[in-house]
């Protein structure tokens, strides 16, 4: 699994499995609907491509695209307090 960061890391994702697949860029653009212009530009990492296009060219490949968002356990950023425990702490001795 790739973690993509930049434009120029999508650009090597699309290019190293074009080549994986044997298929040259006019390949590829015929495939995908797009020009070879573009292919060679995404493949550079133009930030500017088109994500409607990219998505295309990742579904051609046949690169799923996944996202998954970091958990956050909101039970351990909050202490747990005793309450009982702070109550007998401040009680004062009666007598």
């Amino acid at each position: 699994m790739a973690i993509l960061k930049t434009p120029d890391d999508l650009g090597s994702l699309i290019r190293q499995r074009r080549k994986a697949l044997g298929w040259d860029q006019a390949r590829l653009a015929h495939d995908a609907g797009v020009s070879r212009q573009w292919v060679i530009e995404v493949e550079k990492g133009k930030p500017r491509a088109e994500l409607q296009l990219v998505l295309r060219v990742m579904n051609v490949l046949g690169i799923p695209l996944t996202a998954s968002t970091p958990v956050v356990n909101r039970e351990a950023d909050v202490p747990q307090v005793d309450i009982n425990e702070i109550v007998d702490r401040h009680r004062s001795p009666r007598g």
